[in-house]
């Protein structure tokens, strides 16, 4: 399977939502919930495990995915990626990055390319 970097850097690809979608697996997608909803102090329920990646047109998206200030601002200026924004990289990418910075390695690989 060829990689999706989303608009922030992250490997939808890897994402275990993604992976459940795609195999369409309600098991996997019953451990994800329980993981996340451990790790992330909430309640996630099985049937919020579903998404084709941020890149994706069909509408299925991970919860948070769907409010995405990032992906929102990388689709309103119709850019496949942050990497590939004039205004890289911006504030909301650096606080970002700060969290995740193997998402700006992903960035910044495809700015190389």
């Amino acid at each position: 399977m060829n990689q999706m970097i989303a608009c922030c850097g992250l490997n939808c690809t890897i994402c275990p939502a993604f992976i459940a979608t795609q195999k369409d697996d309600n098991k996997e997608r019953k451990k994800v919930a329980i993981q996340w909803s451990k790790q992330y102090n909430s309640d996630i329920k099985a049937e919020d495990i579903n998404c084709d990646g941020c890149l994706s047109n069909t509408g299925i998206l991970f919860g948070h995915c769907q409010v995405c200030e990032i992906r929102k601002c990388c689709k309103e200026k119709s850019s496949e990626n942050c990497a590939r924004c004039d205004d890289y990289i911006c504030a909301k990418l650096s606080k970002f990055f700060k969290i995740v910075p193997e998402a700006k390695n992903n960035l910044e690989e495809i700015r190389k390319s």
